[in-house]
């Protein structure tokens, strides 16, 4: 069974079992924790954590994902994936234990002629949680697997939580026997490599306090409302049903993995058997380039492009590593114009865009690799010339310059030194890199939140709801003083002269998002005046505003007409505007790859960021110009609709990563395009 009729099946049973069937988010997310969403529950997680009302009761989905803290192991063990998918159904205080048990068992049991997966029914193992009778009881009573085949587990393998305070509760996970070929029986406590764990549903009732890691925190008490989060892995159900021994051999990743084989002249296993499927190099770097050759189309296909920092940094990351893994398997010549268009045909039948859309995802990785190609020349420079300078060890900040300032890899720096018999100080490379990163965390947190505790902003969430956003509708709003903070600190008051963040119950006031600088204005009442800095959503549904008090004192409670500066939102609108006029002009004139990667705008300034393959020359510039301005000339009319997705893109509407995860979440993602 293909992946794609896997995806399939899954979605149209929980549809039949009246789930709203929810399309993947962007795997680049808004939260301000991950670069990119990692399970299939963090596009609900305003849903699940009761800051938004869901807009039903109960969904389904199948999330792209990636995960990249364990880049590293990819390819050492037939396990690690930096894109995966994960099938989901969720209840938000609907449906409870039973009816998820019920639902799961149903379809993976369920003949391939009902619908279902057709899978051994007295091959399936389930875990609960040490104390959870109840589940225990449903797998026992209402399922009928027999006792041995139900296992008690401790609150490290059946016990979920988002590792902060909040939501909480036990799960249980179905395993799937796949026989004494793959390791010894016993189930799932014995061997997780036989018994393969397939479906999570956790059973979110609980709230947890503060603790650490997966056992050290304590239940506060029940939530209000009981939730349903399960998380189905499609590639390992995929795994499952096409007979194969792992991810790498499925359909959406063996035919890269067999084209970079032929292409560098070896074969995947041939000095490897399953006992130790991750014990010969040239497997790991098949591997390897399996999954980032796959993992950069999608990322690519979900507009992030190549860069230093950030979401980029990853992709170049993960792009630089395919391409050297197929170096060091001895091919010389081009890679990625070999393998992205198997990656892209593997994936179209779940994800027809990546074929739609192939050209401008294209240009993006070639440019990337002709990149690399010159990185390696010039960074091999430097480093033999550093090699040449020491006899034991090379400096973590050497190795450090090298990746900063020429993307050369570690693991590649790390692997040339050991050719030459020399140590290179690692732990050192990762502390500048932690710092490094920790600067960058800070200086956006700050940007955000004005160094206030976010779990303050929480509070002021969980005792008065969101910010009733009103900067749509008016410049103006008659408004109540929620909070004040000062250098992390609630304040009752603020005198003249304070620079102080503010809370208001409501606000006309656009907060800095979708490229668009924030707005100013004032905030006035009776004995007070203030003068707005900025704004911006340092947590999701709340507005804080940046003041400056000119007269008077602000205090917790005032009553304050908010109003916006009007020529500065125009301003700022016209900017805004500008970028869309001149991103149609440049794909009119260099073609559909050249899409936007981020933009900011505010009166009379404008910038467009986007990728390409080189400069352009001033004849391309100029008639990028004429055709802007050309729009401008001709006065287009502007009028703001609002479209389900599918419709707004038959009509030509571009969905850039953000918008359409901003709008599942209720919040604006920009302007209207």
């Amino acid at each position: 069974m293909r992946t794609a009729e896997v995806k399939r099946r899954f979605l149209a049973h929980f549809e039949a079992a009246g789930h709203e069937i929810v399309p993947s988010a962007p795997l680049p997310t808004d939260d301000p924790n991950l670069l990119f969403v990692n399970a299939g529950m963090v596009p609900f997680k305003p849903y699940l954590l009761g800051q938004v009302t869901p807009p039903y009761r109960r969904a389904a989905s199948v999330q792209k994902c990636v995960r990249t803290l364990d880049i590293e192991e990819v390819g050492k063990t037939t396990r690690h994936g930096t894109f995966f998918q994960m099938n989901g159904n969720f209840s938000f205080g609907d449906y409870f234990k039973e009816e998820a048990v019920r639902l799961a068992w149903s379809l993976v049991t369920a003949s391939v002629e009902q619908g279902g997966y057709g899978l051994d029914a007295d091959r399936i193992w389930a875990t609960v949680y040490h104390d959870d009778d109840e589940a225990y009881e449903l797998w026992r009573e209402v399922i009928g697997l027999p006792a041995d085949r139900v296992v008690r587990r401790g609150k490290k393998d059946n016990f979920w939580s988002m590792g902060v305070p909040g939501p909480c509760g036990p799960c249980s996970e179905l395993y799937y026997d796949r026989g004494p070929a793959y390791g010894p029986e016993g189930g799932p406590e014995v061997d997780e490599d036989r018994y393969l764990e397939f479906w999570n549903l956790v059973f979110m009732q609980y709230e947890r306090g503060e603790g650490t890691g997966k056992e050290d925190y304590p239940i506060l008490g029940e939530l209000p409302s009981r939730n349903i989060d399960t998380g189905m892995g499609l590639e390992r159900m995929a795994t499952l049903l096409q007979g194969v021994d792992n991810l790498y051999e499925i359909d959406e990743t063996r035919p890269i993995l067999d084209a970079a084989a032929e292409l560098t002249g070896t074969v995947h296993g041939a000095r490897s058997g399953r006992a130790a499927p991750q014990s010969h190099p040239d497997d790991v770097r098949l591997r390897v380039v399996a999954d980032h050759v796959r993992t950069a189309l999608m990322l690519i296909a979900d507009g992030v492009t190549p860069a230093n920092e950030g979401r980029g940094y990853v992709l170049r990351r993960i792009l630089r590593r395919a391409i050297r893994s197929v170096r060091l398997l001895g091919h010389g010549g081009p890679v990625l114009p070999h393998l992205l268009p198997v990656a892209r045909d593997c994936m179209a039948p779940s994800y027809p865009e990546v074929a739609a859309d192939f050209d401008r995802i294209a240009s993006y990785a070639y440019g990337e690799e002709e990149s690399f190609d010159a990185t390696l020349n010039q960074g091999n420079t430097v480093l033999e010339r550093e090699l040449g300078k020491t006899a034991t060890r090379l400096p973590g900040s050497t190795a450090f310059q090298l990746h900063d300032t020429y993307g050369f890899p570690i693991d590649l720096t790390v692997e040339i030194a050991a050719e030459r018999g020399l140590e290179v100080d690692v732990e050192a490379f990762r502390q500048l890199m932690s710092e490094q990163r920790e600067r960058a965390k800070r200086d956006a947190q700050a940007k955000k939140s004005g160094h206030a505790d976010t779990a303050l902003y929480r509070d002021l969430l969980d005792t008065h709801g969101p910010t009733d956003w009103l900067a749509y509708q008016s410049l103006t709003a008659e408004a109540s003083v929620l909070a004040l903070f000062h250098d992390g600190r609630p304040l009752p008051a603020a005198a003249e002269g304070q620079i102080v963040l503010v809370v208001l119950d409501r606000t006309p006031f656009y907060a800095e998002s979708g490229g668009q600088d924030s707005d100013a204005g004032t905030l006035r009442g009776p004995g007070v005046a203030a003068e707005v800095l900025d704004v911006q959503r340092p947590v999701k549904g709340l507005i804080v505003h940046q003041v400056r008090v000119t007269g008077g004192e602000l205090a917790v409670g005032a009553r304050v007409a908010a109003t916006v500066d009007a020529e500065w939102r125009l301003g700022a609108r016209q900017a805004h505007s500008g970028t869309h006029v001149v991103h149609a002009a440049l794909r009119e004139v260099l073609g559909p790859a050249a899409l936007q990667s981020g933009s900011y705008n505010r009166p009379g300034y404008l910038r467009l960021d986007f990728s390409w393959r080189g400069g352009l020359s001033a004849a391309t510039r100029g008639e990028v110009e004429e055709v802007a301005n050309l729009a401008i000339r001709r006065d287009l009319a502007v009028a703001a609709r609002y479209l389900p997705l599918a419709e707004a893109r038959d009509i030509g509407a571009l969905a850039l990563f953000g918008d359409h995860l901003a709008r599942l979440l209720g919040r604006d993602p920009g302007s209207p395009r």
